[in-house]
């Protein structure tokens, strides 16, 4: 990407929200009823100027970090757990049996359902509200990795059997690089709906965070200030799936990339390396310049296993 294209980009974005909020701006200002009933909004001004008492408080400091704390607690179980979850059900027709059953019966309950439920289970309102946030990035990522490590071609683990490794070394070198961009799909969908149930939470059964602080300002009609949580809620979720987007671009790097290139010109797209170097060693190069000479992908990989 060209410095003047990538420039222009950001100017489109920064373009495309100015616009958002002055369409706001103008639609509230001027008391606009045509079917949607502006008038009972906010303006931008009243949001910005409610924004700037919170920031001078010490109350939106304390509910951004026990959200904040409660979002990344449950999430890093979630995805411990869900991956650890979804690699075993998905190589192991044993753990298939014995968690499938369970999971598939647990999975269609939304996780804001289980709040009774952790009410009863848990000592104090703190855990629930992991507990319910954990539960509601866990299925996305157990689901997302299943899928992953089932859509593996088995050529390169059988390589790597051939090549005298263990379970160890081909869930290592294999299984767990293959499934990645599955993996951090499931992430990114996780952290998404882990910040709708973790404000959910928090509004029933929360002593502070923001989505509490937003359930209260809605009680005493304060409007800028159920605003000032939207905001909020809005700019954290956005840069947790920003953080967990370039994590996944960090941790996939030998993925192919394409990039964008205008004027409908064909993007030129680098050669993928196989997953970790499972397979790289060992390989003599007339092997190697059959399988990249051989138009047919199977016969390809047969000749590279050679």
């Amino acid at each position: 990407m060209s410095g003047r294209t990538g420039a222009a980009r950001y100017a489109l974005r920064a373009a495309s929200l100015t616009t958002a909020l002055v369409a706001w701006q103008l639609l509230t200002s001027l008391d606009v009823d045509l079917w949607l009933r502006f008038s009972q909004f906010p303006t931008v001004a009243d949001v910005a100027r409610a924004f700037g008492e919170r920031l001078g408080g010490d109350n939106y400091w304390t509910d951004l970090t026990d959200s904040l704390t409660r979002i990344l607690t449950g999430f890093l179980l979630a995805a411990v757990l869900g991956i650890a979850t979804g690699v075993a059900v998905a190589r192991s027709r044993l753990a298939e049996d014995l968690l499938g059953p369970v999971l598939e019966v647990v999975r269609p309950i939304p996780a804001i359902a289980l709040v009774p439920v952790a009410i009863l289970l848990f000592p104090s309102n703190e855990q629930g509200i992991v507990f319910i946030t954990c539960t509601a990035a866990f299925f996305p990522v157990l689901v997302s990795t299943r899928h992953a490590v089932r859509a593996l071609t088995p050529v390169w683990e059988e390589a790597v059997r051939t090549m005298g490794g263990g379970r160890g070394r081909i869930l290592a070198t294999v299984v767990l690089p293959g499934a990645l961009p599955g993996i951090f799909g499931g992430l990114s969908v996780g952290i998404g709906v882990s910040w709708i149930c973790v404000i959910s939470a928090e509004m029933i059964s929360g002593q502070y965070g923001v989505g509490y602080r937003t359930w209260q300002d809605y009680t005493v009609v304060d409007y800028p200030g159920v605003f000032v949580g939207m905001v909020t809620i809005g700019v954290l979720g956005w840069l947790t799936s920003t953080a967990v987007e370039l994590l996944g671009r960090r941790l996939t790097r030998w993925l192919p990339r394409t990039s964008y290139v205008p004027g409908g010109a064909r993007a030129r797209t680098p050669r993928a390396a196989s997953p970790a170097g499972a397979v790289s060693e060992g390989v003599s190069p007339t092997a190697r310049t059959a399988a990249h000479g051989n138009g047919n992908g199977k016969e390809a990989r047969d000749e590279h296993l050679v």
